[in-house]
């Protein structure tokens, strides 16, 4: 067992928690059992040809792991239909998911989510510190994040997780009003002349979905892992995490940062 990691190992069908796995996410979880799953948190493709604009971002591309796999705008309804099919399948019943998504195709996600039977519990707004450079039109400087969950009243949320209700900031105002704001302004995190994949939540950002929607001990799930991310925060703060990635170098990359060796899981 990982140092930290709260009680035994529990498995999930063919799969070991506190493990991450390379594969398609849309085999892999129709493997796990119904109702398993305390939250998701993940950021899927977004259909915008990412790839070709890496270099937007400034980024040193010997840097960053190449392979980044794309859906074609044409097919993200019907693959994000799928995938959040699979989602909705494997929460618990108490369970939410936190999905990321740029504006271009955030029509079909909502679609998606209302065709599934997911309820929407806030569409939250997540604000970073610069955005891709523009000539013609106002630089997109935020990704949409929504809040979902099977039952809106058996759902897990926890209102002061991180201040209490009487703690106030500088200025005034009451600390965990201003956090639990449905605009979010976390900056991203530079990786300096570090190896990292073309995309990644911030840990601050991940901190704070763990901290008002999950306990310790509890399931998180990340079907389109990248680098990581949701399963090292998760670590980090006492839950059991699972996770899958189609992209075998960002597979392999993440496993050695989670400590799990080169061992295929």
């Amino acid at each position: 067992m990982d140092e930290g990691m709260p009680g035994p190992r529990p498995r999930l069908g063919p799969f070991e928690v506190d493990n991450i796995y390379h594969g398609d996410c849309l085999g892999l979880m129709k493997q796990l059992p119904d109702a398993c799953i305390d939250l998701v948190i993940t950021d899927p493709p977004f259909a915008i040809s990412f790839k070709a604009n890496k270099l937007s971002y400034k980024r040193k591309l010997a840097n960053v792991i190449d392979g980044y796999k794309e859906v074609r705008p044409e097919d993200y309804l019907e693959f994000t239909r799928k995938w959040m099919a699979e989602v909705h399948r494997v929460l618990r019943p108490s369970g939410s998911m936190y999905v990321f998504s740029g504006w271009n195709n955030l029509k079909d996600m909502l679609i998606a989510i209302d065709e599934t039977g997911f309820v929407v519990v806030n569409h939250i707004i997540w604000k970073y510190q610069f955005g891709v450079c523009t000539k013609y039109r106002y630089v997109t400087s935020h990704y949409h994040c929504l809040y979902v969950c099977r039952d809106i009243k058996l759902r897990k949320f926890h209102p002061f997780p991180r201040f209490p209700p009487g703690k106030r900031g500088r200025h005034g105002h009451k600390l965990h009003y201003k956090d639990k704001e449905d605009v979010w302004d976390i900056k991203r995190e530079y990786w300096k002349n570090k190896m990292k994949t073309p995309t990644k939540l911030p840990s601050e950002l991940i901190r704070k979905i763990l901290a008002y929607s999950s306990d310790d001990g509890d399931i998180i799930l990340d079907p389109f892992l990248g680098s990581g991310q949701v399963a090292m925060v998760s670590k980090e703060k006492g839950r059991h995490f699972v996770g899958f990635e189609i992209v075998k170098e960002y597979h392999d990359f993440a496993r050695k940062r989670l400590g799990l060796g080169d061992g295929q899981g």
